[in-house]
């Protein structure tokens, strides 16, 4: 049987296209001006710009900030904007002390606005029980001092499709920093949410950011400002901790989310409370863990290898490192003693910038902080920052050394 091939008008003239697809495109390249290709794209310029792997900053100030802490503003080495950020999310800082190269992570305390003049601010509270960098950058960080810092990254931000309009923010000590970037942010326009603060300090000569609270919550009404001071009692403040009871007396019947920066011990003690309200879980949102300093305290911590130092053989690139490591720090803080540049950023088990591959033996990871994906657990992936070595190990890391 005779078949014909019926080809519609349209169908002709794009076989006709194609037919000439490779010769218009000759002719278009004959005709182009012989000048060079861009560099690089735009787009691709402004993606750098937003999410840059690394910036290079400057110390232009270095501002006492209560007893114990000190604001250290930064501004960017080569001039113009620093990349923006959400109020309430962090940085990474390098900081280099002799052999020891390691990171730490810093809200930004500052506006949004004032990235774009070139200006972070972070506050770092000395704390005389985590090991040296608190205390090193207070005391040896100069001012013109160049370092590099990270992009801005984390997660506790306001987002208008996840949050109520109510914002309840449970800060304790350097807590208040993430939300004293809130406050300025609703104050400059940026955000637009009914902030209300419940700082806890010990006494009122611990407050950080007294006068600039006081100040924000004076210029913008949907800033409120509660402070609660656990070892003393005065009038104007509350007094005790932040509990439930307290919580729900300042919501004051209104639909709320929960947001929580402090240490570990309060974040322990306000899971608690907190569980009492009846929220959703998407309107209870906290900052990074940090790394956990006593492992031997969560309830599924192996107690037999307390006090147990292991070697670890480290494998990066063409390189290996034979170390020790103790069972009751962090795997990463071993590297930092060793001088390893491994990759590190959150040291909180959540952004998954120090992703290792655990080649051979066993690791306690904290169910608190275990932010790995299902996939990387079942292919032995695991975070140093938030591993701890139950036996002899051999881990192999990725990537060159990024601030």
């Amino acid at each position: 049987m005779d078949r014909k091939l019926k080809v519609s008008l349209i169908g002709a003239l794009d076989m006709l296209k194609f037919k000439n697809l490779a010769p218009n495109r000759r002719k278009a390249i004959e005709a182009a001006p012989a000048k060079p290709l861009p560099k690089t794209i735009g787009t691709n310029e402004k993606a750098m710009f937003m999410h840059p792997r690394r910036q290079l900053v400057r110390i232009k100030d270095k501002i006492p900030n209560g007893p114990d802490a000190v604001t250290v503003v930064l501004e960017k080495a080569e001039g113009g904007a620093l990349a923006p950020f959400r109020a309430g999310q962090y940085i990474s800082v390098s900081v280099s002390a002799g052999e020891t190269r390691t990171t730490r992570s810093y809200s930004l305390c500052g506006s949004p606005d004032w990235a774009w003049q070139g200006i972070y601010h972070i506050t770092v509270k000395r704390v005389e029980d985590d090991g040296f960098v608190s205390q090193f950058i207070q005391d040896e960080w100069k001012i013109g001092q160049e370092i590099a810092i990270s992009a801005p990254q984390g997660h506790l931000y306001y987002e208008p499709i996840r949050d109520e309009k109510k914002v309840l923010a449970l800060a304790g000590g350097s807590g208040i920093t993430p939300f004293m970037g809130m406050a300025y942010a609703i104050r400059d326009g940026y955000e637009d949410f009914d902030l209300t603060i419940l700082y806890g300090s010990r006494k009122e000569e611990d407050i950080l950011y007294r006068k600039e609270l006081d100040a924000v919550a004076a210029a913008c009404d949907k800033v409120h400002i509660v402070h609660v001071l656990s070892d003393e009692a005065k009038p104007g403040f509350e007094h005790g901790f932040i509990t439930a009871e307290l919580i729900r007396k300042y919501a004051a019947g209104e639909a709320c989310s929960v947001f929580m920066c402090g240490p570990q011990a309060m974040y322990t003690f306000l899971d608690q409370e907190t569980a009492k309200l009846g929220l959703d879980h998407k309107h209870v949102r906290r900052e990074l863990f940090g790394m956990i300093k006593d492992p031997w305290n969560q309830p599924d911590y192996p107690a037999q290898i307390r006090g147990k130092t292991f070697r670890v053989k480290v494998i990066l690139f063409d390189q290996e490192f034979n170390i020790t490591a103790s069972a009751d720090e962090p795997l990463l803080t071993a590297f930092d003693r060793a001088g390893i540049k491994a990759p590190s950023r959150c040291r909180s088990g959540e952004c998954g910038w120090c992703r290792s591959r655990l080649l051979e033996g066993q690791v306690y990871v904290p169910a608190v902080t275990d932010g790995r994906r299902g996939a990387d657990k079942d292919f032995g992936y695991i975070h140093p920052c938030s591993s701890f070595a139950m036996s002899d190990l051999v881990v192999e890391v990725p990537g060159q050394y990024q601030s």
